[in-house]
């Protein structure tokens, strides 16, 4: 690829992730579907609000998202952090927080989760 078509295709890395991983989880959950039922059930519970709210959790999943090298992780809390308004600068503290326990290798994710924020926050 050239130039800005090699961009345009950069800018839609982790819409196209989440959209196929998505999709193959969709697959996954017909063919055990007890299992993807009980990790939804487990999904909604942790992260309802109660004590902390839900953008708060979602925070905390990225941070972990980051520092055990999910990319999936990493699209899809940062897709929830921008529909629930997560600015910029909250979402670089948390990265900032899971580089400081990960390290190096969470330098890198970090990149990541920075190229999943902005792609989002993209009309």
């Amino acid at each position: 690829m050239q130039g800005k078509e090699k961009d345009d295709k950069m800018d839609d890395k982790y819409k196209e992730l989440t959209g196929r991983l998505s999709r193959h989880i969709g697959t996954l959950r017909k063919s055990i579907p007890d299992t993807g039922q009980a990790f939804a059930s487990l999904a909604q519970a942790a992260m309802a609000d109660g004590a902390l709210d839900q953008k708060t959790k979602e925070f905390m999943a990225l941070a972990i998202g980051v520092a055990t090298h999910c990319e999936g992780c990493i699209g899809f809390h940062v897709k929830k952090l921008v529909s629930l308004g997560a600015t910029r600068e909250e979402v670089m503290e948390v990265l900032g927080v899971a580089i400081y326990m990960g390290g190096g290798p969470s330098l890198m994710y970090a990149a990541e989760a920075e190229q999943a924020f902005d792609e989002f926050s993209q009309a």
